[in-house]
């Protein structure tokens, strides 16, 4: 039976550390954070991210704009966040109207302020082994994995999605770790080949939003698994793996809810530390 790898044992203790560094600050840090419109997923993880700040002693300032607000409006909004020197870090919470492109707007966040690590600097730092910030989520993957003690050298990893705020950082941080790493998405899928890759993985990361997409069965022995999808399925939230028979299977594997979740607002505020370190 797999070892839960529970995100908030090891946010707790990030927490800690984070505490004696904002008590070290002349002031206290501040996130500014953008929710455009009432979609409940981006309610629930503000909300999140409030009550963490708060247990900190970050100032956390949310600014909830109107859904029909246009493009340039939502850009002008940035640059004054940007130029605000009390503002440390900015996010940008999505999903954004369908009207606004979050790839052009996110852009204008200041790379300096930009604590979700997206913006295309940040990335390109973290192609070249450089990162400042890095994607939160991604961030609280490689906690996890780290918190195992196992070491990555030549093993063979699998990411199941390749999205720009999971996947693809993921694949650069795990180079960096000299894994073997292959990314499968929805073109793995049609080819029919997704079901082979995980079958060797012995790092497997899921970051899909489709659940129990990946079938215990397929777990190698051993493996470790990090499910990253949170899916409601009538009254009970679920990930992307069939947690029961894949727990049979892997040596470690994350719970949903429960897993990386709780790990993600903490890399948040964690960045956020950093920002005021390159701020100044």
């Amino acid at each position: 039976m797999a070892k839960l790898l529970e995100g908030s044992i090891l946010a707790s203790k990030i927490k800690e550390e984070i505490k004696l560094q904002v008590v070290s600050l002349k002031s206290k840090p501040v996130l500014a954070s953008i929710l455009v419109g009432d979609d409940a997923s981006a309610a629930a993880y503000v909300k999140s991210q409030g009550k963490t700040a708060q247990g900190l002693g970050v100032i956390y300032k949310l600014h909830q704009l109107d859904k029909n607000i246009t493009e340039g409006v939502l850009i002008d909004f940035i640059l004054n966040l940007n130029a605000d020197k009390t503002v440390n870090g900015i996010i940008l919470q999505t999903p954004l109207p369908k009207t606004i492109d979050y790839k052009l707007v996110s852009e204008c966040i200041l790379p300096l302020k930009d604590v979700e690590g997206m913006h295309p600097l940040n990335m390109g730092k973290l192609f070249f082994g450089r990162a400042n910030m890095v994607a939160c989520t991604a961030g609280a993957v490689m906690e996890l994995l780290n918190s195992t003690g196992v070491d990555l050298y030549g093993k063979e990893v699998v990411v199941v999605g390749h999205s720009e705020i999971v996947g693809k950082p993921l694949m650069l941080l795990l180079l960096e770790k000299f894994a073997t790493v292959t990314v499968c998405h929805i073109g793995t899928s049609k080819a029919g080949k997704l079901e082979e890759h995980v079958k060797r993985a012995q790092v497997l990361i899921v970051a899909v939003g489709k659940a129990n997409l990946i079938k215990g069965s397929w777990i190698k022995e051993g493996a470790i698994v990090i499910d990253v999808g949170i899916n409601r399925v009538g009254d009970k939230i679920v990930g992307d793996v069939e947690f029961e028979v894949a727990q049979k299977h892997a040596a470690y594997i994350t719970p949903v809810p429960g897993g990386v979740g709780p790990l993600t607002v903490t890399i948040l505020m964690r960045n956020l530390l950093q920002a005021i370190k390159l701020q100044k």
